[in-house]
């Protein structure tokens, strides 16, 4: 059973008035950006996110009935996208509810930014 569109995605895991000061250069910084490229770098991630962008809210069961791929290959999606921090699965009784990490898809794009202002 799905949640409704409406309701809320849990409070992020990482408190939002913080600002995210690492810098967006340099060996660690170019080892996370291409750690969430890989994560996104297959069409049903990019609709997973675009889904849970779209209803920024917690999805259940709504993302199987919403790609055309059988529940193990989303299973396997999802977690690829969980362990590179974009996405948040919160345990509500026999289901797992997925959310965007906010802070993570900021970081993301502040990262690929600057990779583009070094071109000339």
């Amino acid at each position: 059973m799905a949640l409704p569109s409406s309701a809320a995605c849990p409070p992020p895991s990482r408190p939002q008035e913080k600002l995210d000061l690492r810098p967006v250069e340099g060996t660690a910084a170019d080892e996370e950006l291409a750690l969430l490229c890989k994560a996104v770098g297959h069409p049903a991630r990019v609709q997973i996110l675009r889904l849970l962008v779209r209803r920024n809210a917690c999805v259940c069961g709504d993302i199987v009935d919403e790609l055309p791929l059988a529940q193990s290959t989303v299973s396997q999606h999802l977690k690829v996208l969980k362990d590179a921090g974009l996405i948040r699965g919160d345990i509500d009784g026999p289901r797992v509810c997925y959310c965007m990490e906010p802070h993570v898809l900021q970081r993301l794009r502040r990262s690929w930014g600057a990779s583009r202002r070094g071109r000339t």
